[in-house]
């Protein structure tokens, strides 16, 4: 993505902007002459990781985070660690004034109905009034069970699980928050997330311990995004996403659970998982997995690849999972 950095105001002064623009693109000027934006990120694992590699050297990037541990692991990264905790709002309040944009990448906490932890950090954000856009990366989730339609961000969300309505409430709270503070903001809706070289995001895992899946007749359609995509949907968002606009950050893939799984078994060579029924899976399986079991829904993309303008690398699962 080719970004426009502000040109600094002292080369401004000196020099007639068009003249500036026409002695060599804006990518090509030396740093000297530019000032970075600077980037906010609140949850830094695998997705905010491999955002940083995609900013570096237009981005100046912040990472938030509550482990003094991992500021070495970030600080090699390019980012500047900041210790701060979402579940401890004292520990805030210097990260309001920091950032020109923050991408929220935070899960909420692992019980409850709302997301105390959005709402701390959007009271620090608050009183500082220096973010200009904020994109929260929130799940597919709110949307409940769809019976497997095919639909676009217009939908109403209908969580089923307290896990569904944490997002929906933390969604709420970042549409207050651009509508109060002006701010552009972009809510991504994430299906599932995989990757060859994302800690427990390969299918292969799942098949290797044996788990089953639904007969056909039982099953549910599943979305998917591979990280490095999802992690170039954030970009795209922080630089094109429309004020307030929802996005469907999914690949093109359209299958049941149990395909997905027996594909990624021929990809890695592996047995088929077994097939059973939903009444014997509610008898073996956990709840968590009979959760995911429950929803069925097809993610419709053109939003992300027409207003993002998001060429995907990996616009199917078999593509992603072959590109190992």
């Amino acid at each position: 993505m080719a970004d426009i950095v502000p040109v600094d105001p002292r080369t401004r002064a000196n020099t007639p902007f068009k003249a500036l623009v026409a002695c060599r693109p804006f990518m090509s000027l030396p740093a000297a002459h530019l000032r970075r934006p600077t980037l906010l990120i609140i949850g830094c694992g695998d997705i905010g990781m491999r955002v940083l590699r995609l900013l570096q050297p237009r981005w100046r990037v912040l990472a938030l985070t509550s482990s003094a541990t991992r500021c070495p692991v970030l600080r090699a990264a390019g980012a500047v660690p900041l210790l701060g905790n979402l579940d401890e709002p004292s520990t805030l309040g210097r990260l309001g004034g920091l950032a020109d944009a923050v991408l929220h990448l935070a899960p909420p906490p692992g019980q409850g109905s709302t997301d105390p932890r959005t709402r701390a950090l959007l009271a620090a954000l608050a009183r500082g009034g220096r973010v200009q856009r904020l994109v929260y990366a929130s799940t597919s989730g709110v949307y409940g069970d769809c019976g497997g339609e095919r639909f676009d961000e217009s939908r109403a969300v209908q969580p089923a699980t307290d896990r569904a309505r944490r997002r929906v409430d933390a969604e709420t709270q970042v549409r207050w928050f651009g509508r109060r503070s002006g701010a552009l903001v972009n809510i991504l809706r994430i299906p599932g997330i995989y990757a060859t070289d994302r800690p427990g995001g390969h299918p292969r895992e799942r098949l290797l311990r044996g788990t089953p899946v639904l007969l056909d007749e039982d099953d549910v359609y599943t979305n998917h995004i591979h990280a490095d995509d999802l992690a170039r949907v954030c970009v795209a968002a922080l630089g094109r996403g429309a004020p307030q606009r929802v996005y469907h950050a999914s690949d093109n893939t359209e299958l049941k659970m149990g395909q997905y799984f027996d594909l990624a078994a021929a990809v890695c060579g592996l047995p088929a998982p077994p097939r059973i029924s939903r009444s014997d899976a509610q008898q073996t399986l956990g709840a968590m997995q009979m959760s995911f079991m429950s929803e069925s829904r097809r993610l419709d993309n053109k939003r992300l690849k027409n207003e993002l303008r998001l060429r995907l690398q990996h616009p199917t699962v078999e593509q992603g999972l072959r590109a190992g």
